[in-house]
């Protein structure tokens, strides 16, 4: 299960953001998102539920079950 780890850095770093800009928007400090990043913490649900609205894409996706990263729904 460690594609998401790289999927979550990869949709980050496509968006132009910091580890500290999606902190603040999942209202986190910065290390906590970067164990989630390096894979040292599993990523919580709503998290995952939340970082996939924000950037338009499926929680599949993230989790490496697709790759594809367009929502096939609405």
């Amino acid at each position: 299960m460690t594609v998401y780890y790289k999927r979550l850095r990869d949709l980050r770093e496509d968006h132009d953001l910091t580890q500290q800009k999606i902190a603040e928007i999942l209202n986190m400090k910065q290390s906590q998102y970067s164990r989630y990043e390096r894979g040292i913490r599993d990523i919580p649900t709503d998290i995952l539920i939340t970082l996939a609205k924000y950037y338009n894409t499926t929680t599949d996706y993230i989790l490496g079950l697709t790759d594809n990263p367009q929502k096939t729904y609405k």
